[in-house]
């Protein structure tokens, strides 16, 4: 048991909890960046930790009433298929990167690119609020193709980098449902989508040998207990104060990341 470990998982599971957001934006940097994990070993152990934290925040937010399971099908019909996709490559055509600096600028790049996505979160609930109100019928034709279009862009993401169902699925998530989905309906159905696709990609990781057990097990007897209060306190706090205060958290991340990997 080491309390650095378990002091990360809390404060991960924590956000998670109270966004919806960081299973893997922010452990899988930690882990990098802080305690010196392999890039893939970081990526396997992260997906088994964001699913085991996000089952007991899911818990919760379903005894309240508040996943839509329609539009958790719709992201599961795109993201598993592509997950599963990806694992096939992964093993079948590793990348030969020693170091993983490739896998590290990848996981920066989508680190950014959720930053930037959470900091437009407001504009993209307005034009998806727009769009739905003045062209209701031509929105409503293409909500369920662009979810499961979606989904599957996620089920890459996070198969390859543990990061994506919780922080880029939220971004989405606002666009497509801008009325049916309210903040802490957006956070528990982006969390019921995560759950399965991190066990599935894990299952895969497990299989080709990227997950560290003991490490896992540290992070968890932190995240459990931060994830439950975060989820208990999540329909209370102010949802926009800790989007944009994450995001510019996620995108200091991601360049100090990049910065690692290309000095």
């Amino acid at each position: 048991m080491e309390a650095s470990l378990l002091a990360a998982g809390a404060l991960t599971g924590l956000l998670v909890g109270l966004t919806g957001v960081g299973g893997g934006a922010l452990m899988t940097p930690l882990l990098l960046l802080v305690f010196g994990v392999a890039p893939m070993t970081a990526v396997g152990t992260d997906l088994w930790f964001a699913a085991i934290t996000k089952l007991f925040a899911s818990r919760i937010h379903q005894g309240h009433g508040l996943i839509d399971w329609p539009v958790v099908r719709r992201l599961w019909l795109g993201s598993l298929s592509t997950s599963a996709i990806t694992l096939a490559w992964m093993h079948f055509r590793p990348v030969a990167d020693p170091d993983g600096a490739f896998l590290k600028s990848v996981i920066a790049v989508v680190i950014v690119l959720t930053s930037v996505g959470l900091l437009l979160h407001k504009q993209l609930h307005t034009l998806g609020y727009r769009l739905r109100t003045t062209s209701a019928e031509r929105f409503k034709a293409v909500q369920a193709p662009l979810t499961i279009l979606s989904g599957a862009v996620l089920g890459i993401l996070v198969t390859l980098t543990s990061i994506g169902a919780g922080a880029l699925g939220a971004v989405l998530l606002v666009y497509l449902y801008p009325l049916r989905l309210t903040p802490p309906r957006l956070i528990a159905t982006d969390i019921a989508h995560a759950i399965p696709l991190a066990v599935f990609a894990g299952l895969g990781h497990l299989v080709i040998g990227n997950v560290d057990l003991s490490l896992l097990g540290n992070l968890l007897l932190g995240s459990i207990p931060g994830v439950v209060v975060g989820a208990v306190l999540s329909a209370r706090l102010p949802h926009g104060v800790l989007r944009i205060s994450l995001a510019l958290v996620l995108f200091a991340i991601g360049l100090k990341l990049w910065w690692a990997v290309s000095t």
